[in-house]
């Protein structure tokens, strides 16, 4: 008898260890990411540099959320916008492709310098193309609800996000941080000193209760931190009587506006777990084009009302400072193309990671795209890659190059640009020079490595000759009315009603 119900307790052992085996793997996650269909928010800043944030380096301007987000998931160290400034960026997020293919290169409707060595190439057209296979339609098909909310800057009318894609919009048409409930698309309830990026946020916190049943995508697309600045009072007082730091401009204005975006992604993440869907939502927060140190046309970058603050004060025009970081917007330098990135997943991504891949603004198509489970059309060219598999915890491509042609002047002349790996080859368009920094050693882009590394700045040319081609790149031509005199006026750009 004691053998018989020996050999019994072992048959039940070997049951319950192999009935915990198979619970086991019934319960564990899916070996990818791929098609697991989370909730997806975007969040877009406008002008806000990779230097601007605490979590970068800065040490005037505040945005304890946006670090708690950043400790809770993924932070990029490399992730870059494809282009300096807003249209053709946002143009590449949409589309998934960069600027020179959808034919978007300068901001809708652009820059013009009459007089200049050379003429500059214009839009193809001034909207992003409705024949365009978007990223709100890639996850409407996929079953997602879709809001927008914010600015657009992509054409007007008919070119609006609720013919892009988007099932519910509200267009921010500009004017003004404050009063400016008329001029949503959707107009709202006028507030008293509610200021914007509120006025959106709440917009957005709406669209998630509303859909969170569902799964659903929301691009909360800010105007802050872009001029003219202006900002909350409170907020502004807050950073006039705090301490200056040495190395950055310390505009109290600019500063509150930085603070606005990082409330609001804070309400965002509280909403999400106060919902209790944040395990099944990825939010994504990322900028347009880098931090701007002062306006091109060197007028006073504040709103009228906040001129008092600096009357005689050299902070009338100078809102940042990307350092260490080369140059601003409206450069390919690193200041005005390198962009703060977060991923925030709770339970999913592995908190307080840093992770140095090279990103493209091209990429978030195709990821969020494969996320969803969505077959994306054959017919049209995707550039970029899913980052699933970087979230995954796979280590970063070496081989992978990213590509900028920004033909125009702004607050530098006309070039195109390749990185890959530690490397990046500026091509500037009017005096053919070719400058090579190693990012490794010099992410302010001081030493140009050119002739001491000219195999490898031939290969990465190669690379950038053969992209232009392929997209079909426009180029600068001499100017018959160059004039050297007058080459610095900015002039009305043809295309400009």
């Amino acid at each position: 008898m004691p053998t018989i119900i020996l050999l019994r307790s072992k048959n039940y052992l070997f049951a319950l260890i192999t009935l915990f085996i198979l619970n086991g793997c019934n319960d564990r996650q899916p070996d990818s990411l791929s098609g697991s269909r989370p909730n997806i928010v975007f969040i877009l800043a406008d002008d806000m540099g990779w230097a601007d944030l605490p979590l970068y380096g800065n040490k005037f301007n505040e945005a304890p959320r946006l670090s708690q987000m950043a400790d809770e998931g993924i932070r990029f160290t490399d992730a870059y916008a494809a282009c300096p400034v807003c249209s053709p960026t946002r143009a590449s997020i949409m589309s998934g492709q960069y600027p020179a293919r959808v034919g978007i290169i300068d901001f809708i409707s652009g820059h013009w310098r009459p007089f200049e060595q050379v003429i500059v190439p214009k839009n193809r057209q001034q909207y992003l193309p409705l024949e365009i296979y978007t990223l709100a339609e890639a996850m409407k098909d996929a079953g997602y609800r879709t809001g927008y909310y914010g600015k657009w800057h992509l054409g007007s009318d008919k070119y609006y996000p609720e013919y892009q894609g988007f099932d519910e919009v509200s267009v921010y048409q500009g004017g003004g941080l404050f009063n400016y409930a008329s001029r949503l698309s959707q107009p709202i309830e006028e507030v008293p000193d509610k200021v914007l990026s509120e006025a959106l946020t709440d917009l957005s916190l709406k669209f998630i209760e509303k859909n969170r049943e569902t799964p659903f995508f929301l691009f909360l697309a800010h105007f802050d931190v872009h001029v003219q600045l202006d900002a909350d009072s409170m907020l502004i007082e807050k950073y006039l009587a705090k301490q200056k730091v040495d190395g950055y401009p310390c505009n109290a204005v600019y500063a509150a506006m930085v603070e606005h975006v990082d409330q609001s992604a804070g309400r965002i993440r509280d909403k999400l777990i106060e919902l209790g869907i944040s395990e099944n939502t990825l939010v994504v927060f990322f900028s347009d084009n880098g931090g701007l140190i002062s306006r091109f046309d060197k007028i006073p970058l504040l709103a009228d009302s906040k001129l008092h603050i600096y009357e005689k004060d050299t902070l009338r025009y100078v809102a940042s400072s990307n350092a260490p970081l080369r140059a601003e917007k409206g450069t390919i330098y690193e200041g005005g193309i390198r962009e703060p990135m977060i991923m925030w997943w709770p339970g999913t991504l592995d908190p307080g990671e840093v992770n140095n891949a090279i990103i493209s603004s091209v990429d978030f198509l195709p990821t969020f795209a494969d996320l969803a489970g969505a077959e994306l059309p054959d017919e049209q060219v995707f550039d970029g890659m899913s980052l699933v598999n970087l979230m995954e915890g796979s280590a970063p491509d070496p081989e992978r190059a990213i590509f900028w042609h920004y033909p125009v002047y702004h607050h530098d002349e006309p070039a195109s640009v390749v990185r890959k790996g530690k490397w990046k080859l500026i091509h500037n368009l009017v005096s053919e020079r070719r400058s090579l920094f190693d990012l490794e050693s010099d992410i302010g882009e001081t030493t140009d490595l050119s002739n001491a590394e000219q195999e490898i700045a031939n290969e990465l040319y190669r690379l950038l000759e053969a992209w232009r081609n392929d997209c079909g790149a426009e180029f600068p031509v001499p100017n018959p009315g160059f004039d050297s005199e007058r080459r610095y006026e900015w002039g009305r750009h043809p295309d400009r009603n």
